[in-house]
């Protein structure tokens, strides 16, 4: 069963262009990973602190075998430690999801 993985992410809003540097590395290094990534979603107007991140999958299991890729990689691991280093992520939700389609 395919999957999205919705990620909501709470950002220092001091730090936003940090953040949307790291949003755009994961551009290149989730899809050699194994993710398909439909995209990063940085605030615009109202709400200045929070950030999404939309990936899917084939499966639960192709997912976890994504994560054991992306541990491995590099430079995912130096966007971590960006991340970390700079204190940009203040909270992080995973929600997983699976689509609805008509019947056939």
């Amino acid at each position: 069963m395919p999957i999205t993985v919705f990620i909501r992410y709470r950002i220092d809003p001091f730090k936003r262009e940090l953040f949307e540097l790291y949003a755009q590395r994961w551009l290149s290094i989730i899809p050699r990973c194994g993710g398909d990534l439909l995209g990063y979603f940085m605030p615009h107007e109202g709400t200045n602190d929070i950030a999404y991140g939309l990936i899917s999958f084939d499966s639960l299991a192709a997912y976890e075998q994504y994560r054991a890729t992306l541990r491995g990689d590099a430079e995912g691991r130096a966007n971590f430690a960006l991340a970390e280093e700079h204190k940009l992520i203040l909270g992080e939700e995973r929600t997983f999801l699976r689509n609805i389609v008509a019947a056939r």
